[in-house]
């Protein structure tokens, strides 16, 4: 049953709340024991808000996806779960963003962009993922959302190119998804009716065109007079070779193998990837503090 309501809450998926991370990082904050706590205390309340999202989505759903070859093994869909029991369970979700709220004391900015997220989420569930190129947006916004959080909950000013960079990586991430699902679609049944608007050199170009504006976005970053005159020095560039191995990898296991609809599954079981991911930190901790 545990295991039923984990993949209820798709808590595997909280790792996209990692963003919220990034400005204290960068803002040489990180020791400041006061400040951490009220990041992760944002890290929660995205992921019980995303939660929330996610099983409103699934409930909505659940006639679809019970058709998917892969989606149907979902809790809703499966009817491991009932509808009492997803009645109880976004009631204790409401309760414990509201406990979150009360406990870290946010700022009213931190909580609106929350709030934002969340409505943002209830259009794509109902209508946005039906709209070509808007879907793929939405779902870049979401994570923009979070860098912006991150940074009001320690009132810091966020870089432009930083922005710029997050907004790039998510349409990156957000174009592989439904490149992936173009490729993958089978039937009328199991197939977002969104992709009948896309083609295959549309989704292709797309990938091309974030991938690079990645690329060059952080370079600039790293390069920019805000990132010299906070660390005192440019070696931050050398950071950017972990961030183009990590781009490339992911194309390689995402064109090599046509998977990509669930980005966090492909990274967390691809060794390559989170070591380059644990030596990109390491790098940028040293570069920051020391």
């Amino acid at each position: 049953m545990i295991n039923e309501f984990l993949k209820l809450i798709r808590i595997k998926h909280w790792i996209k709340n990692i963003f919220v991370f990034v400005p204290i990082v960068f803002a040489h904050l990180l020791l400041n024991y006061h400040l951490l706590g009220k990041t992760i205390g944002i890290f929660f309340l995205f992921g019980f808000a995303a939660s929330f999202i996610y099983i409103i989505n699934d409930f909505y759903d659940r006639e679809k996806d019970g058709n998917h070859p892969v989606k149907r093994f979902r809790p809703i869909a499966s009817g491991k779960i009932s509808n009492s029991t997803v009645v109880a369970v976004e009631v204790i979700l409401l309760l414990l963003i509201s406990l979150c709220i009360a406990l870290f004391d946010f700022s009213l900015s931190a909580i609106l962009i929350v709030g934002f997220y969340v409505l943002l989420n209830l259009a794509y569930t109902f209508f946005l993922k039906r709209i070509v190129i808007i879907d793929v947006m939405s779902i870049a916004v979401g994570y923009i959302l979070r860098i912006y959080a991150g940074a009001f909950v320690i009132n810091v000013p966020v870089s432009h190119w930083l922005i710029v960079t997050v907004l790039f990586l998510s349409f990156f991430l957000a174009a592989i998804k439904r490149r992936t699902e173009y490729l993958n679609r089978n039937d009328e049944a199991t197939t977002r009716k969104v992709l009948s608007d896309y083609n295959i050199d549309l989704l292709n170009v797309m990938v091309i065109v974030s991938v690079t504006g990645v690329i060059i976005s952080y370079i600039l970053y790293t390069v920019s007079d805000k990132i010299y005159f906070a660390f005192h020095t440019y070696n931050f560039v050398f950071s950017s070779v972990f961030v183009f191995y990590g781009l490339f990898r992911y194309l390689f296991l995402t064109f090599s193998n046509r998977k990509g609809e669930d980005p966090i599954e492909l990274f967390m079981k691809d060794g390559s990837s989170l070591l380059n991911l644990f030596f990109y930190f390491i790098t940028v901790i040293f570069f920051i503090y020391y």
